[in-house]
């Protein structure tokens, strides 16, 4: 048999078994916010509603909206639709013009992320109400995306949750008047690519699965090359010239349907997850990767499986990366194309954002809790996996982040000019002396 048929149906199984687990944490997901709800406290302010007329539910939405508002009371609502020419931020801000208290975000991930990138910093609350395809963020704040009534119960009551906002800027473009808020990844590459030439209509019946797709035909697509500069949570900058990767990505919350792309990844540590992918050997690199993406959401541990022979995963937190890219390549930020780029910079505006969310899972709180201790305006201390140095390379210098990095790549480390009276331990993060 050949081995890419072998390969093909371990992935199927796989997919599967993740598709069981999925639909059962999601029932038990269920119950817990069910109980929450029971708790929570109407909140009779002015509400406005950000809608995407696009989708297919949005006047079903509206109607249901509006009759759920007569029967809590609610009297102060509006609805400000966007278009074409007028995303989400302009809606909010217009809303928030307007008076609104509270402002929320009906529709998919681009409709939050955009009414995100206004109400950052406003001091004011936003609600999510989903009605899109993926709903990550939704998903990653126990947000239900299938029970819209119950969304719309935390959208309108008491109880909130301040997160980060990653922000994406394409350096090079006159035009860029701010830059792009994500609240799940942002990237350059090989994800970009593929959410770039996936076809709408398809991602419509299959939801998410259709990346999957699109995915399959870009598997031997040219990798990128690029100086990458990432300054940590202490404020130390770690430099590789030269790099070659399949894709760059940067994580405010790594958590997608069945898998972990970023189990480290936190939307209220105040810092990023980069994630550094790169594969070897065609097929049978692609295969390791799909393997070591597994066993991290297994292990709910940012390390790569101990199988893995064609496949490398770096990951390291910070708090901002620059990009430098040889040739221009594709940008997106939560599913949302930037169009082509040569100069990226990411940064994170920490707990700028205040949402109507659910209690967080007691699990993930308690895992996070040790994280930082540090007050609201100071970085935590990264606790991603570290990146490893090859045996061939100087102990001081940090790997290249990729299997088939070029011949001599250069790696540069700085320490911040005042270094903090007590700094905490910087042993997970590689950086020459």
């Amino acid at each position: 048999m050949p081995i890419a048929v072998v390969v093909i149906a371990i992935i199927v199984a796989v997919v599967a078994i993740g598709v069981a687990v999925f639909f059962l944490v999601r029932h038990l997901r269920r119950q817990h916010v069910a109980k929450v709800l029971e708790q929570r406290e109407d909140d009779q302010v002015h509400y406005a509603f950000i809608i995407n007329p696009s989708k297919p539910q949005a006047n079903e939405r509206r109607r249901q909206i509006k009759s759920f508002c007569e029967s809590k009371g609610i009297k102060q609502i509006e609805f400000i639709d966007t278009q074409l020419d007028k995303d989400g931020r302009a809606c909010a801000l217009e809303a928030l013009g307007h008076g609104a208290d509270v402002v929320v975000a009906v529709g998919g991930d681009g409709t939050v992320r955009t009414v995100a990138s206004a109400m950052s910093g406003s001091g004011h609350a936003m609600g999510i109400l989903p009605i899109g395809t993926g709903n990550l963020f939704a998903r990653n704040l126990n947000i239900p995306v299938d029970d819209f009534e119950a969304a719309l119960t935390i959208a309108t009551s008491h109880g909130s949750r301040k997160v980060d906002v990653g922000r994406l800027s394409l350096l090079d473009d006159p035009n860029e008047d701010h830059p792009h808020a994500f609240m799940i990844i942002g990237g350059v590459g090989f994800d970009a690519q593929m959410i770039e030439e996936t076809d709408p209509q398809l991602k419509k019946n299959i939801s998410w699965l259709a990346y999957f797709v699109s995915g399959a035909k870009n598997l031997f697509t040219p990798k990128f090359k690029a100086d990458v500069t990432v300054t940590d949570a202490h404020g130390n900058t770690h430099t590789v010239d030269g790099l070659v990767f399949r894709t760059f990505m940067a994580g405010n919350c790594g958590e997608i349907p069945v898998f972990s792309l970023m189990p480290s990844a936190s939307y209220d540590d105040g810092l990023l997850d980069f994630e550094i992918i790169d594969t070897t050997g065609g097929l049978l690199g692609w295969a390791n990767l799909f393997n070591d993406v597994v066993h991290q959401t297994i292990t709910k541990k940012p390390q790569q499986s101990p199988l893995s022979t064609n496949s490398t995963i770096e990951q390291m937190q910070g708090v901002s990366a620059e990009i430098k890219l040889e040739k221009s390549a594709l940008a997106e930020v939560d599913g949302d194309m930037l169009g082509r780029t040569r100069h990226i910079l990411i940064t994170v505006d920490r707990q700028s954002l205040t949402v109507r969310a659910p209690e967080s899972d007691p699990a993930k709180a308690s895992a996070a809790a040790p994280a930082s201790t540090s007050a609201p305006g100071t970085a935590s201390v990264s606790t991603a996996a570290p990146v490893t140095v090859p045996a061939s390379a100087p102990t001081s210098v940090p790997q290249s982040e990729s299997g088939s990095a070029p011949k001599s790549p250069s790696v540069r480390a700085s320490a911040p000019a005042t270094a903090p009276a007590t700094a905490p331990d910087n042993s997970n993060l590689n950086q020459s002396r």
